[in-house]
């Protein structure tokens, strides 16, 4: 099941990253529903997925 929501939260993050404000608000959601495993996946995904996106760069520390 929490496979399911990571994988989920991926998606999410992916389709609303053309809005930095909803992106925000999604990646602060997803923090509070993943286990501390997959947030440190989310954060190794967001390394890769945030380069070239100066924008959405700004918000990994969130995530830290």
């Amino acid at each position: 099941m929490s496979r399911a929501m990571f994988e989920y939260t991926k998606t999410v993050l992916n389709k609303v990253s053309f809005n930095t404000e909803l992106f925000r608000k999604e990646l602060e959601k997803a923090i509070k529903r993943l286990l501390p495993y997959e947030i440190d996946e989310l954060r190794i995904w967001l390394n890769e997925f945030t380069q070239g996106k100066p924008e959405l760069y700004v918000y990994l520390p969130l995530i830290k």
